[in-house]
C-alpha cells in the first residue's frame, strides 16, 4: 500500500505543502515585510516630530502621550473600522493603523532617549556657539539614540505580529495564509506561515541590533572599560615598622 500524501493526512510538518506552495509563502512574505517596514518608518517620521512637541512642556506633552495611549489601546478591530471609511480594503489602511499603534512606544522612546543626555553635554555644545537645530542633530540625538533604537526595536517586532490582522480586509501577508487555513484546518499552512512570521520578527530584531551597534560604538567601548578588571602596578610591599617607645 502506498503511503499516503502528507497533504492528505493533513500533517502539522509536510514538506510536499511548502514544495508546491512555495511561491504562495514567498508572496505572502514579501507583502507582510513590505507591509512592516512602510508602517514602522512613517511610524518614526510621524513620531519624532510628536515627541519633540511633547518635550517642550508638560502643556504639550500630556495631550501627546495621552492621545498615543488611547491610541495603542483601541482594539485593531475597531481600529480597522475607524478608518475603513477612509481608506478602504486596502493596503494604506493596514499601514495606517499600525502606524497608529507604533507611537505610543516610538514616541516615548525617543523622548526617554532625549532625557537621559547629560546636561553637561547641552552646556558644553551651547559653550561651543551651537544652536538648537545643531544641537539637535549633533549632540543629543546621537546620545539619544540607545534608547531611540530600543523602541524601534519593540515597535518592529510588534508590527511584525501585528500586521497579521491585516488579513481582516486582505492585506495581512502571512496572516492571509493563516486566516484561509483556519476553517479547513489547514495544519501545515498555519504552522508554516506561523513559524515564517516568528522567523521575521526574530531577523528584524537582530538586523536592528546591529544596526543599533554599528551606530553607537561608544557603547561597546564603555561596556569594555566597565567589565575589565582594575589593573594595579603595586611594588612589593614596603615592612611593617614598629614604633619602640
Amino acid at each position: 500500500m502506498a503511503e499516503q500524501s502528507c497533504l492528505v493526512t493533513n500533517d502539522w510538518i509536510c514538506g510536499e505543502y511548502l514544495r508546491s506552495r512555495s511561491q504562495e509563502l514567498t508572496d505572502a512574505t514579501v507583502q507582510h515585510i513590505g507591509i512592516t517596514v512602510v508602517s514602522v518608518l512613517i511610524g518614526l517620521a510621524v513620531a519624532f516630530p510628536l515627541a519633540l512637541l511633547a518635550r517642550r512642556g508638560p502643556r504639550f506633552a500630556g495631550p501627546v502621550l495621552g492621545l498615543t495611549t488611547v491610541l495603542y489601546t483601541v482594539p485593531s478591530l475597531a481600529m480597522f473600522s475607524l478608518l475603513l471609511p477612509l481608506f478602504g480594503l486596502s493596503a494604506a489602511l493596514v499601514v495606517t493603523g499600525l502606524v497608529l499603534y507604533s507611537l505610543t512606544i516610538l514616541v516615548r522612546n525617543i523622548l526617554a532617549g532625549l532625557a537621559a543626555v547629560p546636561q553637561e553635554a547641552r552646556d558644553a555644545a551651547r559653550g561651543m556657539g551651537y544652536g538648537p537645530g545643531r544641537l539637535l542633530w549633533e549632540v543629543e540625538l546621537p546620545l539619544a539614540l540607545p534608547a531611540v533604537m530600543a523602541g524601534l526595536r519593540i515597535a518592529t517586532v510588534s508590527t511584525v505580529a501585528l500586521t497579521t490582522v491585516g488579513s481582516l480586509v486582505g492585506k495581512g501577508g502571512l496572516g492571509n495564509l493563516i486566516e484561509d487555513a483556519l476553517p479547513s484546518f489547514f495544519k501545515a499552512q498555519v504552522l508554516a506561515a506561523s513559524v515564517l512570521c516568528v522567523l521575521l520578527a526574530v531577523v528584524a530584531d537582530l538586523l536592528l541590533l546591529g544596526l543599533q551597534r554599528l551606530l553607537t560604538p561608544w557603547t561597546r567601548i564603555s561596556g569594555a572599560v566597565d567589565a575589565a578588571p582594575a589593573k594595579t602596578d603595586a611594588g612589593p610591599s614596603a615592612p611593617a615598622t614598629v614604633e619602640v617607645g
